[in-house]
């Protein structure tokens, strides 16, 4: 059984994240659909922004197409479908809007390269993706936007395959942490049930409230609306009775330092996601060490990591080096690694 065939049981949608740019994120893409392909999957690709060029928008620089195969059902706006370059079966046609116009949900009539897009919106995207299902995709996938780690939020998908490699570092030993920070913060505990997953369920993500909770279970609201000096807030509202503090949006260092050591050691900080986490991953583990608690509503899970040992900067590592140290690095959480330009799973 392949590595795509085997994900198949646990997860239907999956979101591929970038690490960085030019982490390898469309050129692990194809490797998936291709191995899809073979395994007689049908499959569904959307995206986040807009993927499948041929120059990057943003940076000017040439990146790979993005290849789709026969019956695979695919997410188009109405201003890329006549730049395909093959066949589209308009399946339907959606409200949901982009600045290339509403998007189309096609069939792919014959293998070739096509441009992709979706709505920048986790909640149209949810519902996009269950439009999808109904054309009879096996699995879904969801091709992230330039450096959007936010896309992994678990209301989009099941899992995500986290993209890294060279391009992050010229050393490889940074490469390989900050990749393992990243896929620790994802599977940061969830707060178990009880009066403070009750109360801060309730909260909508529309509001900004940071509020704790005491030992007698009452909750406060802060009156920070910002982030802006939410530190210096949270260490003069936090007392011996604190327990925890929800914090809607970023958790960054600027707050952490506002707030005393001992302070901290004493309570829970719990955040509706592990993508609100702003912190490098020295700072980080250097903070968990001095009894930094972090939980969350919902975590997400990591289904894969890929690995491209080539920089666009002009330097690459062995790939095999790097591959054997990821999942070295990895084999704790148990999160396979493989290389897409050598050839899949160790």
């Amino acid at each position: 059984m392949g590595f795509v065939a085997s994900l198949k049981d646990k997860y239907y949608t999956l979101s591929i994240v970038g690490m960085a740019k030019n982490a390898g994120k469309t050129t692990a893409l194809n490797y998936i659909l291709e191995e899809a392909f073979d395994e007689g999957l049908v499959v569904g690709v959307t995206s986040t922004g807009r993927d499948g060029e041929t120059t990057d928008v943003v940076t000017s620089t040439e990146k790979p197409k993005v290849y789709l195969f026969t019956d695979t059902i695919v997410t188009v706006p109405v201003k890329l479908y006549e730049l395909a370059e093959t066949g589209l079966e308009i399946l339907k046609r959606t409200d949901y809007r982009t600045p290339m116009g509403n998007i189309l949900i096609c069939r792919v009539a014959e293998s070739g390269y096509v441009q992709i897009a979706g709505p920048g919106s986790v909640v149209e995207h949810k519902k996009l993706c269950e439009d999808m299902r109904g054309y009879g995709c096996d699995m879904i996938f969801i091709d992230g936007a330039i450096d959007r780690k936010s896309i992994a939020a678990p209301e989009t998908s099941d899992a995500i395959i986290l993209a890294t490699g060279a391009t992050i570092s010229r050393s490889m030993k940074i490469v390989v942490e900050d990749t393992v920070h990243i896929v620790s913060l994802y599977q940061t505990p969830k707060l178990e049930e009880g009066p403070a997953r009750s109360a801060f369920s309730e909260e909508t993500k529309d509001v900004y409230r940071i509020l704790t909770m005491d030992d007698e279970n009452r909750v406060t609201d802060l009156g920070v609306r910002t982030a802006l000096g939410a530190g210096k807030a949270l260490d003069t509202a936090i007392t011996d009775r604190t327990r925890f503090v929800y914090i809607p949006g970023a958790l960054t260092e600027s707050i952490l330092d506002n707030i005393n050591p001992k302070k901290l050691q004493g309570i829970t900080i719990v955040l509706p996601d592990p993508t609100r986490v702003f912190v490098g991953a020295v700072k980080w583990q250097q903070l968990k060490k001095r009894g930094l608690n972090v939980k969350v509503m919902q975590n997400i899970q990591v289904a894969a990591v890929t690995v491209n040992p080539y920089a666009p900067q002009g330097y690459n590592f062995d790939h095999e080096q790097l591959r054997n140290a990821m999942q070295t690095a990895l084999e704790d959480v148990n999160v396979p690694v493989f290389d897409v330009r050598a050839g899949g799973l160790e």
